[in-house]
């Protein structure tokens, strides 16, 4: 399996996030691809490739154009008030404040285009995450091409990112962006499978309308965990894409076995949508030592997880979510892989 990956995407590299209610040691960093690349190379899973470049209608076709471009001025604006460090949103226009105001100061624009308060922005942030995207796409255009599968090494991760919105370390959609551009070059059943502990709240939002994309979705219950405000059982679609998202949210310390059975369930309905192509949003943050997760998956449990989505069958493209204990993230990344190779 071919693992695309572009060294560009190392250029964000936040210090600090806001978590707990204190400024902490950033957990979303460089070194989260780094380790993954190392596996990547000492089990010789296969060839690690550059991703094309993309124009910027890829993105437009999932993420509003202004969203988009704040992210690409994002810190010439953030200079030019004065600021130098890496930049937290405050405030954002919730419940009854206003949405259609013409916000022109910085800090009004980044609540307006966020989600929380715990994803920086620092001065390389857009040109790692179009890397990031761009090495989703080559994926899809892979599938497109004929490849059976592969990795997109993408970071920073992006499930939690919606149509207008950054947060949760996400800046652009990597699994919607792939799963569109499949649509666009002529596919026309996609599915999209969800695996990391927290829901992807983004790609559910960006696709809950259509039934030409399925979303499932595996995930922590939101009830006691990030995102909170999204990802229940009973969140099954609406209009034409109504039953074409399926939740399911699963308590504090889930192991695999306790898993299973919504896995199981999962590849059932792919057995029944029958997509030509499954993108796979490849969290490995359910991993016991995980440092801000709570299921117990161990490593043995990641060759299991490949094992099955290669019995679905179809072409598959994994794109990099969560997973944030670094010293066995390569492990359980490539376990999945070989998992998945056989």
């Amino acid at each position: 399996m071919k693992t695309i990956f572009s060294s560009t995407q190392l250029a964000h590299a936040p210090a600090q996030e806001i978590s707990d209610g204190k400024l902490k040691p950033a957990v979303e960093i460089p070194g989260r691809a780094e380790m993954v690349l190392a596996a990547l190379k000492d089990r010789q899973v296969g060839d690690i490739i550059e991703p094309a470049e993309f124009p910027v209608r890829p993105l437009h076709r999932v993420h509003a154009p202004d969203y988009v471009g704040f992210l690409e001025t994002f810190w010439d604006s953030w200079t030019a008030a004065g600021r130098s460090k890496e930049a937290f949103p405050f405030v954002w226009p919730i419940r009854s404040l206003r949405q259609d105001t013409k916000v022109e100061h910085i800090d009004g624009l980044l609540g307006r285009y966020s989600m929380d308060a715990g994803t920086p922005l620092g001065g390389n942030t857009y040109q790692a995450a179009r890397a990031s995207a761009d090495t989703a796409l080559t994926g899809a255009k892979m599938l497109l091409d004929g490849e059976q599968s592969a990795f997109a090494l993408c970071r920073p991760p992006g499930h939690h990112a919606g149509y207008d919105f950054f947060g949760g370390y996400c800046f652009f959609n990597n699994a919607a962006i792939a799963a569109q551009y499949l649509r666009d070059y002529g596919l026309h059943r996609v599915a999209i499978l969800d695996v990391d502990y927290h829901h992807g709240n983004g790609t559910q939002s960006l696709f809950y309308d259509r039934p030409d994309v399925l979303f499932l979705s595996i995930h922590a219950d939101p009830k006691d965990e990030y995102p909170y405000f999204l990802g229940y059982a009973d969140e099954t679609g609406e209009h034409a894409g109504t039953g074409f998202t399926r939740n399911w949210p699963l308590p504090l310390g889930t192991d695999w076995e306790a898993y299973t059975p919504a896995l199981e369930e999962a590849c059932r309905w792919l057995l029944v949508y029958k997509p030509e192509a499954l993108i796979v949003s490849l969290g490995l943050d359910c991993y016991e030592k995980d440092p801000i997760s709570g299921f117990k998956f161990v490593s043995d449990d990641f060759i299991r997880l490949g094992q099955r989505l290669a019995k679905v069958g179809v072409p598959t493209l994994f794109v990099m979510e969560g997973g944030y204990a670094i010293d066995a993230l390569g492990t359980n990344c490539v376990n999945v892989l070989e998992g998945f190779a056989g």
